[in-house]
């Protein structure tokens, strides 16, 4: 049976998630600090910060951040990568169980990992590790499944060759399930378009990064790499391929 265990299942991805996985696009931050009047002086705990990809984001624009990551691969790496940052440090908790002290953080984010929790013991937690006031943002980078020839041959080559893709991908909830999540306290939300331009080394990485992708030795794993190569040298311009996203924005607070 498949590993569907959130914490473990990218252990042996790190590398290729760290390299090739999309950033946030910068109107994200931007809406945070405008529309829900986040800024520089609060203190975020990003909670499934995996390799740091979020945290990044805030350390860069003068926030203090602690990343919360159970996968311990994972949280190394983004040990190693943000280790010049003096307003960062990691914990290794999960959502339901953090380890922060009760009201100690200003904003909980979650970047990308949204879909791998319990819903109702995160609230819990995140109402707990929030000061009075504080906020919750939860955002992923959504691939869009169609509107290109790449994107929409991408997706067939995820339902042919992906181990376990029809359980695991795309999980993201809906706008009516994020606003029921947030209940009374919900604030806002948006949505951005964002896109990486990979050539194809990148783009076998980022495939490589999902915890669907058959590794070497799997007897899709040849196929599937296959499979890539003639659907990047169909659909390249000037040597790359738009890798394509919706990102979505929820927030709101807990109390």
């Amino acid at each position: 049976m498949a590993d569907f265990h959130s914490t473990t299942r990218f252990s042996d991805r790190v590398d290729d998630y760290i390299r090739y996985r999309p950033d946030y696009p910068p109107a994200l931050l931007d809406w945070l600090q405008r529309e829900q009047g986040v800024d520089a002086g609060w203190r975020v705990a990003d909670v499934g910060a995996g390799t740091g990809i979020s945290s990044k984001m805030f350390l860069d624009a003068g926030y203090r951040v602690t990343a919360v990551e159970p996968n311990a691969p994972m949280r190394a790496a983004a040990e190693q990568w943000l280790r010049a940052y003096d307003d960062f440090d990691a914990v290794g908790g999960r959502a339901d169980a953090t380890g922060l002290a009760d009201a100690s953080v200003d904003l909980v984010a979650v970047a990308q990992a949204f879909h791998w929790f319990d819903e109702a013991a995160t609230r819990r937690e995140f109402a707990r590790i929030l000061r009075p006031g504080g906020l919750a943002a939860i955002w992923w980078n959504s691939r869009r499944l169609t509107g290109t020839r790449f994107l929409e041959g991408y997706e067939s080559l995820l339902q042919t060759c992906g181990t376990d893709y029809t359980s695991v991908a795309e999980r993201y909830a809906d706008d009516a399930r994020m606003r029921q999540w947030f209940g009374a306290g919900f604030r806002g939300s948006a949505s951005f378009e964002h896109s990486q331009r990979l050539d194809f080394e990148a783009l076998r990485g980022r495939l490589m990064s999902s915890s669907y992708s058959p590794k070497a030795g799997h007897p899709q794993h040849e196929p599937m790499l296959r499979a890539l190569r003639e659907l990047f040298d169909s659909c390249a311009v000037d040597g790359t391929v738009s890798f394509d996203y919706d990102t979505r924005i929820f927030a709101g607070h807990l109390g």
